[in-house]
Formats: C-alpha cells, structure tokens, sequence
C-alpha cells in the first residue's frame, strides 16, 4: 500500500517518541527517520499517564519532540493506527484532533507534520485545571 499524497511525518511528542511505549507498539519498525524537532507556539499538559498538546501563543512556549517520517509502505497502517490511539475522531470530538502544522528541526528547517493536539473535550479540562509541564519535554517532566 502506498502513502497519500498528504503523507505527512509524524510530530510525536510524548509516548510515541523513541523509546517510549506506544513508539514500540506503534511505530517501531515503520519509520524511515527519526529526528529531533520543536514544535513552537504551544504548550505541553501532563495528563494521565500521557501528554496534551495545546496551542499556546505565551512567549517562548514551544513542545520538545521528533519528527517521525514513516516509511511510505507502512505510512497508511501507521496513520490508521496512531489516529486509533490517539481516538482522534474525523467530527473533531475525539481525545486528540490532528493537525498540519510547522514544526523546526534540529537543524533549523521548517517542516510541515500532523501533530495531535488535546480535543475539545480534553482541552476544557486543561483550561480548568492546567498542568503546565514548563520545559515544554515530556521526557524532562
């Protein structure tokens, strides 16, 4: 199976970065580069067991991750899989919503890449009960 045309790389910010769980459930085996990113303008919320992303235009807020590119071959069961994890839902009700967005590698280039950011739902809860984590780094939480 070949991937989409919009067969974006993968921002992963949490679980899903190297080592983490859900990378070795998920995207193990599949990925054709894996490199350090940022994603700026937003900020990172534990949540139970696992991070939110939200957008946050507070200065200097930005999320520590990888830029996940999946090999074209697995990129179709990839995406079928992560959006299954994520709940992330086509109406936008689900616990995560994926969007395009910007995000800067390592090296300073600006790429394009689906990122899961909190649903609605999860986002409100945020709102009421923020749980900042500062470093914008799940792994330095």
């Amino acid at each position: 199976m070949s991937a989409p045309e919009d067969a974006l790389p993968f921002f992963v910010y949490g679980t899903l970065r190297s080592g983490g769980r859900n990378h070795a459930a998920h995207l193990a085996g599949r990925c054709a580069d894996i490199r350090p990113a940022v994603l700026d303008g937003a900020a990172l919320h534990a949540g139970p067991g696992f991070p939110y992303a939200v957008p946050d235009a507070a200065p200097g807020r930005r999320i520590v991750g990888e830029l996940i590119t999946v090999r074209p071959g697995a990129y179709a069961g990839a995406l079928e899989a992560l959006d299954a994890l994520e709940e992330c839902r086509a109406d936008g009700t689900g616990l995560y919503v994926r969007r395009r967005m910007s995000v800067r590698t390592a090296a300073g280039e600006a790429r394009d890449a689906w990122v899961y950011l909190a649903g609605p739902a999860a986002a409100a809860r945020l709102r009421e009960r923020p749980a900042l984590i500062e470093s914008g780094d799940w792994a330095e939480r």
